[in-house]
C-alpha cells in the first residue's frame, strides 16, 4: 500500500495548528523562565500523533458515515476513493492511538518532577486528560455517535487545541497555571476553530447530505461567514490584551502584523465564494497561525 496515500490521509497540512498549540504553550512556560527540552519535544510529538490521529479516523468516520461522497469538494479522501481500505484504515487508527498513548505516558513520566511539586497527586488529571484527548480525536466523526456531526467540532477545538493545548502545555513545565495564559490559549483555539469553520464551509452542500449538521451547515455560508468574523475579532482581542504584558518594545510591530493578517484573511475570505476558494484559504490560515507563534518567539523578551 502506497506511502503516499497514508500521508494523504494524515493531511499535513493540519499539523502546523497542533505545533502552534505547543510552541505557544511552551513559550508561556519561557515567559516564566520555566524551560524543559524533553517535555517540549515530547508535548509536540504528543500533538503530533494526536492531530493525525484525528485525522484517520476521520478519513474512516467519513468515509463509514456517507460524508464523504461525491458532492463533496476539497482533497480525495483515502477510504472513500478506495485508496485506503476501511479495514486498513481501521488497523491505522489502531496503532497511531497506541503510539499516542505511548508518548502520552512517556511525556507525563517526563513532566512528573514539575507537576509533582506543584500537587502530587495531579499526574491522575493529566493521566485522563490525555485519555480524553485520544477519545477526542477519534470520536470527532468516527464511533456511533460522533461529536463533529452534531455540531460541537468548534468547541472540541477550542478546548483540545487552545485550552488543554496552551495551558497543558504551560503547566507541565511549571507545574501551575498563569491565569493570563488563558488568553493566548484562547485566542490560539478560536483560530484553530476558524481552519475548520473553512473546512466546514467548504463542505456545506456535502456534509448537509450526509447528515452531519456542522455550525456552518446550521448556519448557511453567509452567517459561517459572519460567526467566522466573530472568532476572528474575538482572537484578535484576546490577543491584544495579552500582548503588553510581556511585549512591551515590540508590542507595535506585533499589533501591525496582528492586524495586518486578520484583514488580509478576511479579504481572501470575502472573495472565496466556491469550494475551491474556501480550500485554499485552509492553508494559509494554518501556515499564519504557525508564522504568528514563531513570531512571538522571535518578539520574546531574552
Amino acid at each position: 500500500m502506497s506511502v503516499c496515500n497514508w500521508l494523504a490521509a494524515a493531511r499535513l497540512r493540519t499539523l502546523p495548528l497542533a505545533a502552534a498549540s505547543v510552541l505557544c504553550g511552551i513559550l508561556t512556560a519561557a515567559l516564566q523562565h520555566r524551560s524543559n527540552l524533553t517535555v517540549s519535544a515530547l508535548c509536540l510529538l504528543t500533538a503530533l500523533s494526536l492531530q493525525i490521529l484525528s485525522n484517520l479516523a476521520n478519513d474512516y468516520g467519513d468515509a463509514c458515515n456517507g460524508a464523504d461522497m461525491l458532492a463533496r469538494k476539497g482533497p480525495a479522501r483515502m477510504v472513500s476513493s478506495g485508496r485506503i481500505s476501511p479495514a486498513a484504515m481501521a488497523r491505522g487508527v489502531k496503532l497511531t492511538a497506541a503510539v499516542s498513548c505511548l508518548l502520552g505516558i512517556t511525556l507525563l513520566c517526563a513532566a512528573l518532577p514539575a507537576i509533582s511539586a506543584a500537587e502530587p497527586q495531579s499526574w491522575l488529571l493529566w493521566l485522563l486528560l490525555g485519555a480524553a484527548s485520544v477519545a477526542a480525536a477519534f470520536a470527532y466523526t468516527a464511533g456511533k455517535k460522533p461529536y463533529g456531526y452534531i455540531g460541537l467540532g468548534d468547541l472540541a477545538v477550542l478546548v483540545f487545541f487552545g485550552w488543554l493545548g496552551v495551558l497543558g502545555t504551560e503547566y507541565l513545565h511549571t507545574g501551575r497555571l498563569n491565569a493570563a495564559s488563558w488568553l493566548p490559549a484562547t485566542a490560539l483555539g478560536l483560530w484553530c476553530a476558524m481552519v475548520l469553520n473553512i473546512n466546514n464551509m467548504r463542505d456545506i452542500a456535502s456534509d448537509r447530505l450526509a447528515g452531519k449538521t456542522t455550525v456552518a451547515v446550521r448556519l448557511g455560508l453567509p452567517r459561517a461567514k459572519i460567526y467566522h468574523t466573530v472568532l476572528l475579532l474575538a482572537a484578535a482581542a484576546a490577543w491584544a490584551l495579552w500582548l503588553p504584558l510581556h511585549f512591551g518594545g515590540s508590542l507595535f510591530l506585533l499589533c501591525a502584523a496582528l492586524l495586518a493578517a486578520s484583514a488580509i484573511h478576511l479579504y481572501l475570505l470575502k472573495n472565496a465564494q466556491s469550494s475551491a476558494g474556501l480550500d485554499k484559504l485552509l492553508p494559509q490560515w494554518s501556515i499564519t497561525v504557525l508564522l504568528w507563534i514563531v513570531l512571538l518567539w522571535l518578539a520574546a523578551p531574552h
